[in-house]
C-alpha cells in the first residue's frame, strides 16, 4: 500500500540585494531515477498543472567537440547556430532539473518543488539499430566530478527516453516488420526445401512425418488432446502440446534458427493447415509455436489475433521506453512559462533529445522551439534588460551563481522571521519518504541540475519583483505570460554569450543587443577570408604583416585565430578578399623564385596553406566530423583544393584594373615572357614596403 505523502516546508526569503556574499542554506532537492520515476511523474504532473512557472536546467557531458567549435564574435548567426546544433547532436544530457513554482496568496510566498532527474540514453527497444553514442568532454566530466556528480546513479539508474520522432519511427518499423512477418507466413509464398545436406533432408522428412501424424490425430479426435510423439533419446522436451488462442498447438523448444526455418518450410509445403507462429511470452522471451487451423478463414483469424497481440505488446514496449520524455510532454502540453538561465543550449538539447532532429537554420529552429514551448524567459536576458537590476548587480558576472548571490542574498529559513513586504519568499515543499521508504531528498548544491533550476526560479521571482510586478494583486494565480511588465522579455534568448544579439523565438528575428560592447571592430563578413593549414609557428602579427606588405598597412582590420592551424582575416575592403585569393592561387601555381621572394611566402610555407571565403567556414563548421584541429576537420570532409576563388566576383572586377599588366605583357618578347605569368614589375610592386605598424592592434584569441 502506498504511504501517505507527509509534507515538510522549508521557507526561504529572497531579500532585496545588498551583498555579494553567497547564501548558505540547505535546499531539499528530489532525486529521481528509474526506480522512483513513475511515482515522481504522477506527483510532478499535478505540480506543473497548478504552478505559475517552471524553472529548468541541464547538465551535459560536454559543450564543444573542438576549440574552434566554440562561439566567437566572428561567427555569423548561421555559423553560430551550426555550432550549437553540433554540440547538441554530439553530447548527452546527464541531469535535467525541473522546479515548478506556485504563488500561494495565503502564505504570501512561492512554493517550489525542485526535482533532479538522472537521464541516460539507454537502448530499451530491441532492434538491429546500433546503440546510442555520444561524446564526453574531459573538462566537463572533471567539472561534474568536482561537484560530486553520481556517475553510478547516472549510468545504472538513469531514466531512458525516446524522442517523439524516435517513437514515431519505432511505431512505423513495428508496423512494417509485422507486415513482413505476415507476408512471410503466406502459404503461397514458400520456397523449396534445401537438398544439399543429408542431415537437413533427414530432419525435414522426420518433421514432416511427425507433424502430419499430429495433424491427423487432431482430425480423428477433435475433442481430445493429441500429443506429438517425442524422440525417446532426446534429453530435452522439444515438443510441448498446448492450446494457443483456443486452438491445439505445439510449442517448439531447443531448436536452432536453421532447424526452425526448415520446420517452417515443411509446414508451408506439406502441412498447410498447420501455421507457424512466433510470439513473445510475458517476459518478452520469443516463443515458437505450431498451431492447427481447421480452415483458411480460421487461419486468417488466427493471424489477425497474433498481429493484434504483437501490435499491442510492441506498442506497450515503445510506450514504456518513452521514459523521461513524458516530463517534457507535460511541460509542452500545459504551455507553462519556462524559465532558464542563458538557456538556448539547454532548450536546444531538450528539443533535440525529446522532440526530434533540429532544423538546419536558426529561423526554423526558433519556430520549432516556439511550437514546443510557446513561452520562455531567459533570466540572463531579464537581468540585463533592467537598469535597476544592473545597478544592483554592480556590473558583476551575469552567471547564475552570481545573480543568485547578488539578487537573493538572504535565502535562509531564519530570515523568514524578518521578512517584510519588500521581500519575495520561497518555500520548498517536500515529502519525507519515497515509496521504498528511503529518502529521495538530497541537499541541493550548485551545478546540480535540480538545485540550479531552483536558483533560476528564485532569480526570476526576485527580478519580477524588481520590475514592479506585484504578486499579491494576482491572487490566487499569476499569469506571467500576459503581464505587461514582462511582455517585452518573453521568448528573447541569447544565441551565445558573446553574440551581441538576441533571438526572438516568436518571430525568428535576431536583433542586436542594446549596450553590448564588442571586443573587436565592426565585423563585415563579406570582407573576411578563411586561411588554414599554415605552419603552427605563424603568429597573428606575422600573418597580418605579410598580408599588409602586399595590400597596404591599413588593409587588414583584424586577425582572429580559430586555433593554431586556422585564422579568419578581415580586410578593410571587400575587393581585397578576391585579390588575396587570386594572388595566393597565382603564387602557388608559379612555384619559382618569384614566389619564394614574395611577402606571402611566409604564409604559404610548408605547401599546405588553404584559403577561401566565409562560406567555406560555414561549410566546415556544418560538417558532422569531429576533429580537434580545424585543418584536420577540413581534410576530413574532403577539401583537397588549396584556394577557392569566387569566380563571379573575379569576373566582375573592373577590366581597367588589369589593363596595365596586360599591355606590358603584350610588349614582351617570347624570351622575356619565359614560363612565368607574373612580370618582374609585378613582383617589385608586390614587394613594396609597408608603412610602420606602430600602434596597430592585432586582434587574436
Amino acid at each position: 500500500m502506498r504511504k501517505p505523502w507527509l509534507f515538510q516546508t522549508l521557507t526561504l526569503t529572497l531579500a532585496r540585494p545588498f551583498s555579494s556574499s553567497a547564501p548558505s542554506t540547505n535546499v531539499a532537492v528530489k532525486k529521481v531515477t528509474k526506480s522512483n520515476f513513475e511515482s515522481s511523474l504522477s506527483d510532478l504532473r499535478a505540480r506543473i498543472k497548478e504552478c505559475d512557472f517552471v524553472a529548468v536546467d541541464l547538465e551535459m557531458t560536454g559543450v564543444t567537440s573542438a576549440p574552434w567549435r566554440e562561439s566567437f564574435e566572428f561567427d555569423r548567426s548561421d555559423v553560430r547556430y551550426l555550432k550549437v546544433k553540433d554540440s547538441v547532436e554530439k553530447f548527452a544530457i546527464v541531469q535535467v532539473g525541473v522546479c515548478p513554482f506556485r504563488w500561494d496568496s495565503a502564505k504570501g510566498s512561492f512554493v517550489s518543488h525542485p526535482h533532479n532527474f538522472y537521464v541516460f540514453p539507454r537502448k530499451e527497444l530491441q532492434s538491429k539499430d546500433s546503440a546510442y553514442e555520444f561524446l564526453c568532454q574531459t573538462t566537463s566530466m572533471n567539472f561534474l566530478a568536482r561537484h560530486q556528480f553520481d556517475f553510478n546513479a547516472w549510468i545504472h539508474e538513469g531514466i531512458s527516453y525516446l524522442s517523439r520522432a524516435q517513437e514515431a519511427e519505432a511505431l512505423q518499423k513495428l508496423s512494417s516488420s509485422y507486415e513482413d512477418r505476415l507476408s512471410n507466413s503466406n502459404p503461397e509464398e514458400w520456397v523449396e526445401i534445401p537438398t544439399g545436406s543429408t542431415s537437413d533432408l533427414l530432419f525435414t522428412e522426420r518433421m514432416k512425418i511427425r507433424f502430419q501424424e499430429w495433424r491427423d490425430g487432431i482430425i480423428r479426435h477433435p475433442n481430445g488432446v493429441c500429443p506429438l510423439e517425442e524422440n525417446p533419446d532426446s534429453k530435452k522436451l522439444q515438443f510441448q502440446t498446448i492450446f494457443f488462442k483456443m486452438r491445439p498447438a505445439v510449442q517448439l523448444n531447443g531448436f536452432n534458427s536453421h532447424q526452425l526455418k526448415l520446420i517452417k518450410l515443411v509446414l508451408r509445403k506439406h502441412v498447410k493447415d498447420l501455421v507457424y507462429v512466433r510470439t513473445d511470452d510475458e517476459n518478452s522471451s520469443p516463443q515458437n509455436i505450431v498451431v492447427y487451423a481447421d480452415s483458411e478463414q480460421d487461419k486468417f483469424s488466427l493471424m489477425k489475433e497474433v498481429k493484434d497481440d504483437h501490435q499491442k505488446s510492441s506498442e506497450a514496449k515503445i510506450e514504456s521506453s518513452v521514459g523521461f520524455r513524458h516530463v517534457i510532454d507535460i511541460l509542452s502540453s500545459e504551455k507553462k512559462l519556462i524559465i532558464g538561465h542563458n538557456c538556448l543550449l539547454d532548450i536546444a538539447h531538450i528539443c533535440c533529445k525529446f522532440v526530434g532532429p533540429l532544423p538546419l537554420s536558426m529561423g526554423d529552429f526558433a519556430s520549432f522551439v516556439h511550437k514546443v514551448f510557446p513561452y520562455i524567459v531567459d533570466t540572463k536576458h531579464l537581468i540585463s534588460a533592467s537598469n535597476a537590476i544592473q545597478y544592483l548587480m554592480k556590473k558583476s558576472s551575469k552567471s547564475l551563481s552570481s545573480a543568485f548571490s547578488l539578487l537573493c542574498p538572504k535565502i535562509s529559513s531564519a530570515s523568514q522571521s524578518s521578512a517584510s513586504n519588500s521581500y519575495v519568499k520561497v518555500e520548498v515543499e517536500t515529502n519525507e519518504t519515497c515509496e521504498t521508504g528511503l529518502s529521495c531528498w538530497n541537499s541541493g548544491a550548485k551545478h546540480e541540475a535540480g538545485y540550479d533550476a531552483f536558483m533560476t526560479g528564485c532569480v526570476f521571482a526576485q527580478a519580477c519583483s524588481l520590475l514592479g510586478i506585484k504578486f499579491e494583486t494576482n491572487s490566487p494565480t499569476i499569469d506571467f505570460t500576459r503581464n505587461e511588465k514582462l511582455q517585452h522579455h518573453i521568448n528573447l534568448l541569447y544565441p551565445s554569450w558573446n553574440s551581441g544579439t538576441v533571438i526572438n523565438l516568436s518571430t525568428g528575428v535576431e536583433a542586436p543587443e542594446l549596450g553590448y560592447k564588442r571586443k573587436y571592430p565592426t565585423i563585415v563578413f563579406s570582407n573576411i577570408v578563411l586561411v588554414w593549414g599554415f605552419l603552427s609557428k605563424l603568429a597573428p602579427k606575422d600573418l597580418k604583416d605579410c598580408i599588409s606588405k602586399v595590400f597596404g598597412a591599413d588593409s587588414v582590420t583584424s586577425v582572429f585565430f580559430l586555433d593554431s592551424t586556422a585564422a579568419l582575416v578581415q580586410f578593410s575592403k571587400e575587393e581585397f578578399v578576391n585579390d588575396f585569393l587570386i594572388l595566393k592561387d597565382t603564387l602557388e601555381k608559379n612555384d619559382d623564385a618569384i614566389a619564394v621572394l614574395h611577402p606571402l611566402a611566409k604564409l604559404l610555407e610548408g605547401g599546405n596553406t588553404r584559403a577561401a571565403g566565409y562560406e567555406t567556414y560555414k561549410e566546415i563548421c556544418g560538417a558532422s566530423a569531429s576533429k580537434v584541429l580545424f585543418a584536420d576537420q577540413a581534410e576530413a570532409i574532403g577539401i583537397r583544393w588549396k584556394t577557392k576563388i569566387d569566380r563571379v566576383n573575379e569576373e566582375a572586377k573592373d577590366v581597367d584594373e588589369y589593363s596595365d599588366v596586360k599591355q606590358r605583357n603584350e610588349r614582351k618578347t617570347d624570351k622575356e615572357k619565359s614560363n612565368h605569368q607574373i612580370s618582374y614589375d609585378d613582383v617589385l610592386s608586390s614587394l613594396r614596403a609597408s608603412k610602420p605598424l606602430c600602434g596597430k592592434h592585432v586582434k587574436n584569441t
